[in-house]
């Protein structure tokens, strides 16, 4: 990079003729990428004339007339590729509940990048530009009238990178074309540049170059009459804001996935025409007759009147059978070459009892799968500690606020960059470990590896193959504990009546306490406010801070009798019946499970089945 940024004199005109010369180097070494990258557009685009012109006649049928595999495949690669990874910032001591929160904030400010970046959408298309192409460059812009760091994908068509030694992106030129009265509308000092209007008049395309690295983003004019800067601006952060996402190979060079099976989709096309010409010229073929037919009628109910009726025929066109069958193995070539199993169109032929064989069928596809995942996710790191960067080095002192859906569930936070960024700009992001199982292997598999403590919930939750906010998740399944344990409690309140009653005491007060606890419920109130009302002492009997007199033998329901020691007879001292279990408060004797416990159990045959078991453990 010594070449552009270290410049100590000749002014702004020459560092802009390195930067032209350096993009014309560039250009001229990817110069059969790009050619490479065309065809695969032509093929895709259906334009396979533009790349084989002497196979396919002028004329209607100048496109093919087959399916177009190489699209159909780019197609549904990519669309498998793109759904959303997962996005989960961490702290160096997430055991602490401030590191905790600290690093959940980050990752509801991430995912708002996401949201507002619409990156969901972009990558429908950045995959299948990955697939096709065998790389997609992406950048961190800087949205100054939102505040905010958004993330693009660009278009790999006419992108060329400038790599450092360990392959990280130092400068990037992005080429497109424009019209030259949409560029003077957009730029009106570029009229002079561009001189006379020659062939094309206003709509003849101009080639604009965008070029960036950690000094400039640059837009300019290489092949104008002078090289015309149309806007320039210093890089405020300081880093190179591009991420080149590649798929692997061989050498450096991007190979598309479809690069080295064109001339078979073409092939295939040209046997398709050839077979329909061939059925049109036996339908059109002449007819013979013998030399005794004088006339000669046309149609489906047409008599020819002949002594030799054996000898009416038409011409025969003979078509090899070797010709279809190589159009078979012009399709098995083509899925081979592209790796895409007849699997992914229904032709199974394995087992779908055991699924092994489906699976085995499907390897190759899934491998291509998890390797795109896996370049995604590495660039899709880089772009959020970039946006992280851009959010707090330009905008860390605004209050800003992200609304948004995350993991399924909505949310809203305030954030100041440089308060709840504070330079940690990592980020996790995972596709999940457990991606490539179906969900019921999936759940198995994590509560196999939870039983053994060889995992933690949080993590089972945040590798699940389905959307779930680990955190809010945690909160609610702790909160229905405690209210599960309240409602044991009222359970072993109610059953503790039988009891007071034999020692005489008023049930005035608890059966007034189990009524409004029921009033409560049917008014729509959360049970822990229901109970906490009816709990609550009488100001009426008993004014605040003092307690009311106990009378001997006598006491509240639960209590201890004072000066008895213990508990209550037929009651334990944890306030439950003698003989029931922990846990089993409100159930049937012995923990017997109810009736849609005992008619809710699934075989594994997917029918219901009904049973009971009954387990009485005593502590020894």
């Amino acid at each position: 990079m010594s070449d552009i940024t270290d410049l100590d004199d000749g002014g702004p005109q020459l560092r802009l003729r390195d930067i032209r010369g350096l993009y014309e180097r560039q250009k001229s070494r990817f110069g059969d990428r790009d050619t490479r990258m065309q065809n695969v557009l032509a093929v895709r685009q259906g334009r396979m004339r533009d790349v084989f012109p002497e196979l396919f006649p002028e004329g209607p049928f100048d496109k093919g007339i087959v399916a177009n595999a190489v699209d159909t495949i780019a197609r549904d690669l990519a669309e498998v590729l793109a759904p959303l990874p997962a996005f989960n910032c961490s702290s160096a001591k997430m055991i602490s509940d401030t590191a905790r929160e600290f690093a959940e904030k980050r990752t509801k400010i991430v995912n708002g990048y996401v949201e507002f970046s619409d990156l969901q959408t972009q990558l429908y298309t950045a995959t299948d530009r990955y697939f096709t192409y065998g790389f997609v460059p992406s950048m961190v812009e800087i949205d100054a009238d939102e505040s905010m760091p958004r993330i693009r994908f660009m278009d790999s068509i006419g992108a060329y990178p400038v790599l450092d030694r360990w392959g990280n992106v130092s400068a990037a030129f992005f080429s497109f074309w424009k019209t030259r009265d949409e560029l003077v509308a957009m730029y009106p000092h570029a009229e002079g540049a561009l001189g006379m209007s020659g062939a094309g008049g206003g709509n003849a395309l101009i080639e604009v170059v965008r070029y960036h690295d950690k000094y400039v983003d640059m837009l300019f004019m290489p092949q104008a009459k002078e090289v015309t800067v149309l806007e320039s601006a210093k890089n405020p952060v300081g880093e190179c804001l591009v991420v080149w996402i590649q798929r692997p190979g061989v050498d450096s060079e991007s190979h598309g996935q479809f690069d080295d099976v064109l001339a078979v989709q073409v092939a295939k096309a040209r046997f398709a025409l050839l077979s329909l010409e061939a059925a049109t010229k036996s339908v059109q073929a002449p007819i013979v007759l013998p030399p005794d037919v004088q006339e000669l009628s046309l149609g489906s109910d047409a008599v020819l009147r002949t002594a030799s009726g054996e000898k009416v025929r038409r011409v025969p066109l003979e078509v090899p059978q070797a010709a279809f069958a190589q159009q078979g193995i012009l399709d098995q070539e083509l899925r081979q070459g592209s790796r895409y199993p007849n699997a992914r169109n229904g032709e199974v032929d394995g087992s779908v009892v055991t699924g092994r064989g489906v699976q085995a069928l499907m390897s190759g596809f899934d491998t291509q799968v998890r390797t795109g995942q896996a370049m995604f996710a590495r660039g899709l790191a880089q772009l959020v500690k970039l946006a992280f960067q851009v959010d707090e080095k330009l905008f860390g002192s605004e209050s800003k606020e992200i609304r948004g859906v995350a993991d399924g569930a909505p949310y809203q936070v305030k954030y100041r960059p440089e308060k709840d960024i504070k330079g940690d700009y990592t980020v996790d992001v995972q596709y999940g470990l457990m991606a490539g199982l179906d969900p019921n292997k999936a759940l198995v598999f994590g509560l196999q590896a939870r039983g053994d403590k060889l995992i933690s919930r949080d993590f089972l939750r945040r590798q699940m193959p389905f959307a779930l906010d680990a955190s809010e998740q945690e909160e609610m399944v702790d909160v229905e504990e405690m209210r599960d344990a309240l409602k044991q409690a009222l359970a072993a309140y109610a059953q503790s009546l039988p009891v007071m009653a034999q020692q005489g005491l008023d049930l005035a007060e608890p059966l007034r306490i189990l009524s409004a606890v029921i009033v409560g419920r049917q008014q729509s109130k959360p049970i822990e406010q229901v109970v906490a009302e009816a709990f609550a002492p009488d100001p009426e009997t008993a004014p605040p801070g003092v307690e009311p007199p106990v009378e001997a033998g006598m006491g509240q329901p639960g209590q201890v009798p004072p000066g008895g020691g213990g508990a209550p007879p037929g009651m334990m001292e944890s306030g439950l019946l003698q003989g029931v279990a922990p846990g089993q408060a409100g159930m049937g004797p012995g923990g017997r499970p109810d009736l849609q416990g005992l008619i809710a159990r699934i075989g594994g045959d997917g029918r219901a089945e009904m049973g009971a078991s009954v387990m009485r453990r005593k502590a020894i």
